[in-house]
C-alpha cells in the first residue's frame, strides 16, 4: 500500500511538473496592415519573444484590422477576446486621456522608461482599463503635415488652411481644429489612399515614415516642417491574461519589450532618413515655418493636446496620476532647445 502510494505521488509530481513547464501561448492582433513599417516593427518584437521564449512563452499573431477592426481592438483586448494588441493609445483615448502625455512628448521610450514615465502609464492602464501596458514601441518619430498643393502663409508667416481639405483623426484633431482652425474630415488609415485619389482630402498629418509604404506619396507633394508630436504606439495586454502567465514568461515578455523600445527608436530613425531621401529624390518639396510662426506652431501642437488631456482628466475623478506628474515625465523643456 505504501509503495503504491509512493508511486502515485511520484507520478502526480511528474504530471504537475510537466504542467508547470508547459509552453504558454498568448494571442495578438495589430492595428495596421502587415505591410506598414510599424506593424513590421511589432512583428519583429514577436519574433524576438518567440525565439527567447521557446518552450516557455509564444505569441500567436491572429492578424491585423482584417481580423478585428482597428478601433475595436482596444475593447477586444480589454474584454479578453484577444490577449495582446499593438495599437496607438489614441485609439482608446476616450477611456484613457492620459495617453496624450505620449502624443505631446518630446522624449522617447528610452528616457521615459528610465524616469518612471512608462511605469506610471502602466499603472494607469491597469487601474483604469484592466490592461498591462507592456511597452511604448517606435517612439522618437514625429508627425508632419503633408499636402498635395503648395501651402500658403499669411503676412506673419503662419500657415493658412482656408480651403484645405484636411484629413483628421484622434491623434491631432485638437491641434488642427483648436489652433489651425481647420475643418477636418475624419478617416481611418485604410481609407486615406482612395480619399486622396478621389480628391476628398488634399492634406493629412502623418508620421515621418510610412508615407511610401501607404503610397500616399503618389498624391502628396509637400512636407511642412517642423514636425510635431510623437507616435504613441504601444503593446497592451489583458490584465487577467498577464497575471495568469508564469513569472518566467512575464520576464521574457517584459525584458524583450524594454529592449525593443530601444531597438525600435534606432531602427525607425534610420528608416525615416531613408524615406526622406527617397521622397526628396522623387520630388517631394519641403516647406519650413520660420521664426515666431514656427515657435507658435510647435507650442500650439503641444499645448492644445495637453489642454485636451487636462480637461478629460478633470472629468474623471478616479484619475490615478496627476496632470503635472505626467507632463514632468514625458516632456523636457531642455529637449526643445
Amino acid at each position: 500500500m505504501n509503495m503504491n502510494l509512493l508511486k502515485g505521488c511520484l507520478a502526480g509530481g511528474v504530471m504537475l511538473g510537466s504542467v508547470a513547464h508547459a509552453e504558454e501561448t498568448i494571442t495578438a492582433v495589430h492595428a495596421f496592415p502587415e505591410t506598414l513599417i510599424y506593424t513590421q516593427s511589432f512583428l519583429s518584437f514577436v519574433d524576438k519573444v518567440n525565439e527567447a521564449g521557446e518552450g516557455v512563452i509564444q505569441i500567436e499573431v491572429r492578424g491585423g484590422p482584417e481580423a478585428i477592426g482597428m478601433f475595436q481592438q482596444p475593447d477586444a483586448v480589454r474584454d479578453g477576446i484577444v490577449d495582446m494588441v499593438y495599437t496607438p493609445g489614441s485609439f482608446y483615448g476616450g477611456a484613457l486621456p492620459e495617453k496624450d502625455a505620449l502624443v505631446a512628448s518630446n522624449l522617447t521610450a528610452i528616457e521615459t522608461r528610465e524616469n518612471g514615465g512608462i511605469d506610471l502609464i502602466d499603472q494607469i492602464h491597469q487601474e483604469r482599463m484592466g490592461l498591462k501596458y507592456l511597452g511604448w514601441f517606435d517612439s522618437g518619430v514625429c508627425y508632419n503635415l503633408w499636402t498635395r498643393n503648395e501651402p500658403s502663409f499669411d503676412a506673419d508667416g503662419n500657415l493658412e488652411v482656408d480651403g484645405l481639405r484636411l484629413r483628421g483623426n484622434a491623434v491631432y484633431n485638437a491641434f488642427f481644429t483648436n489652433y489651425l482652425e481647420a475643418q477636418v474630415i475624419d478617416l481611418p488609415t485604410g481609407e486615406v489612399y482612395s480619399a486622396l485619389q478621389n480628391g476628398v482630402v488634399d492634406a493629412t498629418g502623418w508620421t515621418q515614415i510610412g508615407l511610401i509604404d501607404l503610397k500616399w506619396n503618389e498624391f502628396l507633394n509637400y512636407r511642412i516642417e517642423p514636425c510635431f508630436f510623437s507616435t504613441d504606439l504601444g503593446v497592451i495586454v489583458n490584465l487577467e491574461s498577464w497575471n495568469g502567465l508564469s513569472d518566467e514568461a512575464k520576464q521574457i515578455l517584459q525584458d524583450t519589450a524594454i529592449q525593443h523600445e530601444i531597438d525600435s527608436v534606432n531602427a525607425l530613425r534610420g528608416k525615416r532618413d531613408e524615406d526622406f531621401a527617397a521622397l526628396d529624390a522623387a520630388g517631394m518639396q519641403v516647406v519650413e515655418l520660420e521664426g515666431e510662426a514656427r515657435a507658435n506652431y510647435l507650442a500650439a501642437a503641444r499645448e492644445t493636446t495637453w489642454a485636451r488631456m487636462k480637461e478629460l482628466m478633470e472629468a474623471e475623478p478616479q484619475s490615478v496620476a496627476s496632470y503635472d506628474d505626467l507632463i514632468g515625465k514625458f516632456y523636457d523643456p531642455a529637449a526643445d532647445q
